[in-house]
């Protein structure tokens, strides 16, 4: 089989394909024939080593990809050869064949295609999480999603609407960025590039909500945004970590948490599907059904065939990416 394959942890251009032994299931597990892998942020940094958790030389990256099975292993008894199915995984999703854990693969639903289903992961399992456990949204809540013209954010957009917030605003960098969080479903949207971010954030978004500010805060964003969205939070408002694109980390002060009688937490969406499949299996079908609805896109942007895996993730890593960007093994 041919995947994408990193022996050393260096630059996205350093690596590219290679010729690998083709694996087989053992117990517990599934084996894939893969038609189409997800490309996300995270393995830009597990590529260059800048993850926080770094996988065992060599590996193969990528952590979504859906397919068909082609092989059962003993003891599952759940599924069976021939059944579409997504897989997340923490690394190895570059590949033409991938071996998982039965457990951490759930059925894609006819109405969907290999790359709907495939975009439908990560991203839209980590905006779930962070809206339902994190932030408990409650239906009536406002909603604001810094970066909502990227992977994450996107996702987040669409959810939030989908599980009844009654205002959902997007936040992004410049004119063209703002156009597409509206596109994706923002309710109205807020300039991140704008002078004195700190007030003016608040300020655009107390226009849109009549002066009320926002239940809710999914933040993929970091740096000054986290600390002007906070401004931006309503009483009881709690605002959700996910990443740092902009690649400053915050510091942000316990008193003014308690000022405000706010919240903040973090998600690293992986403990949810190490810790409880089953409740990421739940997710996911709620997902699938949410898209085969109507109610979700994942606005394919660019599809880039494996061998060009180096090139689409140095699409995201340099921000050209508007919309989601996949990988087609040809399968």
């Amino acid at each position: 089989m041919k995947a994408f394959h990193v022996t050393a942890f260096g630059p996205l251009e350093s690596h590219g394909l290679a010729e690998l032994p083709d694996p087989r299931p053992g117990p517990g597990e599934l084996l894939i024939q893969v038609a189409c892998c997800d490309v996300n942020f995270p393995d830009i940094l597990v590529v260059e080593g800048r993850y926080q958790v770094k996988p065992p030389l060599p590996f193969i990256p990528g952590k979504a990809a859906a397919g068909t099975i082609v092989a059962v292993g003993e003891g599952v008894t759940d599924r069976q050869v021939g059944e579409r199915v997504l897989a997340q995984v923490e690394y190895g999703a570059f590949t033409e064949q991938l071996v998982v854990k039965a457990a951490l693969v759930q059925p894609i639903p006819e109405a969907l295609s290999f790359e709907q289903a495939t975009a439908l992961g990560l991203v839209y399992q980590t905006a779930w999480f962070a809206l339902t456990d994190r932030a408990g949204l409650q239906p009536g809540e406002r909603v604001l999603v810094l970066g909502a013209s990227g992977g994450v954010g996107m996702a987040a957009l669409q959810l939030a609407k989908a599980l009844g917030a009654s205002q959902v605003l997007g936040g992004a960098r410049g004119a063209e960025k703002l156009a597409l969080a509206r596109d994706l479903g923002a309710d109205a949207v807020v300039d991140l590039a704008a002078e004195d971010l700190a007030n003016s954030l608040r300020d655009q978004v107390r226009a849109v909500t009549d002066g009320a500010g926002v239940d809710a805060v999914i933040d993929p964003v970091g740096g000054a945004a986290t600390q002007a969205a906070l401004r931006a939070l309503a009483w009881r408002g709690r605002l959700v970590v996910i990443g740092f694109a902009a690649g400053e980390i915050p510091t942000i002060k316990a008193n003014y948490l308690l000022v405000k009688n706010i919240a903040v937490s973090g998600l690293q969406w992986s403990d949810y599907r190490d810790r409880d499949p089953a409740w990421m299996a739940r997710a996911q079908e709620q997902i699938f059904a949410f898209a085969a609805a109507g109610q979700l896109d994942p606005h394919i942007a660019e599809v880039f065939p494996l061998a060009k895996a180096g090139t689409a993730l140095a699409r995201l890593r340099d921000g050209q990416a508007a919309g989601k960007i996949l990988l087609r093994t040809g399968a």
